[in-house]
């Protein structure tokens, strides 16, 4: 066990440090624990795939900007689960004592970050291109991050720790909108893949659950 965690922890190591993609094998591996009746932390350092958990679409991003609002890079709900444009980094909040491997509580403040962009998951007052809610976005890179990339971590039910396929909830700090699909769909640019915007309302619609990933395992002291 100790020898397969070191492993994992190199390979997310060499992947975040390059242009390389979690392969099929290494994003196996948490779900084999999971099946396995293994609780899989999600630590700062992840690197996975958010499903919303009505649709089982993928947060997804892409270098293509919105043709209206900010203009920002544009985000989606993408139907395949094997698109390596779906993948994000969990990052903490600047200014914090978090460090990779620490786990996270509900009701923390994350950041994630697009893997192949390296743009943070965003947000503000314009108008999502189909619904008119609020439009989520990529936005900054490495060195330029604000508070409109900071989203709150509200666990379902009594969890108090964020795990593999667990409910989850991510209310932007900005707005207060939370992290939102629904099966309206583009026809064009990104055709087939789904709006993903900001509602303020609680609704069934803004649940995700975290998927295929490299999880490393938790290091901080007990």
């Amino acid at each position: 066990m100790a020898l397969g965690f070191f492993a994992l922890a190199l390979f997310l190591f060499i992947t975040l440090d390059s242009d390389v993609v979690p392969s099929s094998a290494a994003s196996a591996s948490a779900s084999a624990a999971s099946s396995e009746g293994v609780e899989v932390q999600i630590t700062y350092g992840t690197v996975l795939k958010l499903m919303h958990e009505k649709t089982k679409f993928r947060l997804h991003s892409h270098d293509v900007p919105y043709g209206s609002g900010s203009g920002q890079q544009s985000v989606t709900g993408f139907p395949n689960v094997d698109d390596s444009n779906s993948y994000w980094i969990v990052r903490p909040q600047p200014g914090t004592n978090a460090k990779q491997g620490d786990s996270i509580k509900s009701g923390t403040i994350i950041r994630l970050q697009h893997m192949r962009t390296r743009k943070w998951l965003h947000s503000h007052l314009h108008a999502s291109p189909i619904s008119g809610n609020l439009e989520v976005s990529c936005f900054g890179g490495e060195n330029e991050s604000d508070t409109g990339d900071y989203w709150r971590l509200l666990i379902e039910g009594s969890g108090k720790t964020w795990k593999q396929d667990q409910k989850i909830r991510l209310q932007h700090i900005d707005t207060g909108g939370y992290l939102h699909s629904h099966d309206k769909k583009y026809s064009r640019i990104a055709g087939g893949q789904q709006e993903v915007c900001g509602v303020r309302e609680k609704r069934a619609d803004n649940v995700w659950l975290a998927a295929e990933g490299v999880y490393l395992p938790v290091t901080e002291s007990k």
